[in-house]
């Protein structure tokens, strides 16, 4: 089993219900595995954990209620097989409450891409790259195009 992997990701979170909602129009399926502090959602290949934001520092060790930056220094990215489906998740994001950051566009690198913001402020990047090989089940699979 290789360990490079990414199995969860969890996101803190002002409204727990709220949160929830917002990725479960985005496709995310609610699982039975939460409680009253955290909200675990099955994605492809992925749980998205959302956690309350004091909570999860609490959990960590860390100081909670501590003011977070606008933009954090990362982006989640979600790749799409074209254009129409970058198009169409963006929008879909946009009516579930998020907010926009960057609409779909090509980019330099030769692809199409856009940015929003779900309500808690964590950044997403969708996009269409036409070098990275999807496979049937919608992953990015990098070492498939390097002949591995």
């Amino acid at each position: 089993m290789r360990d490079a992997r990414l199995t969860l990701l969890t996101l803190g979170v002002a409204d727990l219900e709220s949160a929830a909602r917002f990725y479960e129009a985005l496709g995310w399926a609610r699982t039975g595995a939460g409680n009253e502090s955290v909200v675990f959602l099955q994605g492809e290949g992925l749980v998205l954990s959302l956690f309350g934001l004091d909570d999860l520092a609490r959990d960590a060790g860390l100081e909670p209620g501590a003011a977070l930056p606008a933009f954090r220094g990362m982006a989640l990215a979600i790749n799409l097989p074209d254009e129409a489906g970058t198009d169409r998740l963006y929008a879909a994001a946009l009516a579930a409450g998020a907010s926009a950051v960057k609409p779909p566009q090509k980019a330099p690198w030769g692809g199409y891409s856009g940015y929003f913001a779900d309500p808690d402020g964590h950044l997403w990047e969708l996009a269409h790259n036409p070098f990275f090989p999807l496979t049937p089940e919608g992953h990015v699979n990098l070492l498939a195009k390097d002949g591995a």
